[in-house]
């Protein structure tokens, strides 16, 4: 089995202590491809050296919603800079996070910043990580005006006609450690109804962990907790499942198979 971990900040200090330990495992449970979105500029170097001394390990460059306060205008060149000198998987994490933020000017901000990058990420060519929280019509919106070739709306909770535009858009669908809770009904029936080519995996870690490490910080080693939520939901053998979202983030990240 091969999984793709298409989610997950392996770069931050909650992995410092036991990475290794931690990447052996993910390899020894299938997970063999990860994906590191970044959160600020301040973060890239540290994030991009990580991957560059791990295969498995791919980046992504880009400015976080929800660290508005980290970011300045200068990011937004030095966001185009980098792209052209380390070539990153994709843009992310990006996005508009309207859950957290409810002042207009501080929605305004998010907006600017999230449609910067959507450009940048268009005029290179790159698919983008998406974090969306109570905003996925704006989002939408943004979308179909930037003209980015795909991406991924990261721990997907919106509707099943959202769910059905962002696919319009050549984008996939990331579900993770919610999905393992018998509370998150509305998300089993969700993946029940979508199609198997709009799924990926993903684990966020070290947030939204799994049901099994409630309370807990959450790993890329328990994203196979996540392919069996998935087949429990769909009614699905998990070995084709895990083919499918395997080739799904593959397809979408462009991510080559022998990688």
């Amino acid at each position: 089995m091969h999984l793709i971990d298409t989610h997950c900040h392996l770069d931050v200090s909650a992995f410092d202590a036991d990475r290794d330990r931690v990447l052996a495992q993910c390899r020894a449970q299938g997970v063999r491809d990860i994906v590191v979105p970044a959160i600020d500029s301040a973060g890239w170097p540290k994030l991009l050296a990580l991957c560059a001394d791990q295969a498995m390990l791919h980046p992504a460059l880009g400015m976080h919603p929800v660290f508005m306060a980290r970011h300045a205008d200068a990011d937004l060149p030095a966001l185009e800079a980098a792209l052209a000198e380390h070539q990153p998987l994709a843009v992310g994490e990006i996005g508009l996070d309207f859950a957290l933020e409810k002042d207009a000017a501080g929605r305004e901000r998010q907006r600017g910043f999230c449609a910067a990058q959507l450009a940048i990420a268009a005029a290179a060519g790159l698919p983008v990580l998406l974090h969306v929280r109570k905003a996925h019509d704006e989002m939408l919106g943004l979308l179909r005006r930037a003209g980015v070739p795909g991406g991924i709306a990261h721990a997907f909770n919106g509707s099943l006609e959202q769910a059905r535009a962002y696919l319009d858009l050549g984008f996939r669908l990331g579900f993770g450690g919610m999905l393992t809770f018998e509370r998150s009904s509305k998300l089993r029936r969700l993946v029940a109804e979508l199609p198997l080519e709009a799924i990926v995996l993903e684990t966020d870690a070290p947030d939204l962990t799994v049901a099994s490490h409630r309370y807990e910080r959450n790993s890329p080693e328990y994203l196979p907790e996540v392919l069996a939520a998935l087949a429990e939901a769909r009614g699905a053998d998990p070995e084709t499942l895990a083919a499918a979202t395997t080739a799904n983030a593959r397809a979408v990240l462009r991510l080559p198979s022998g990688a």
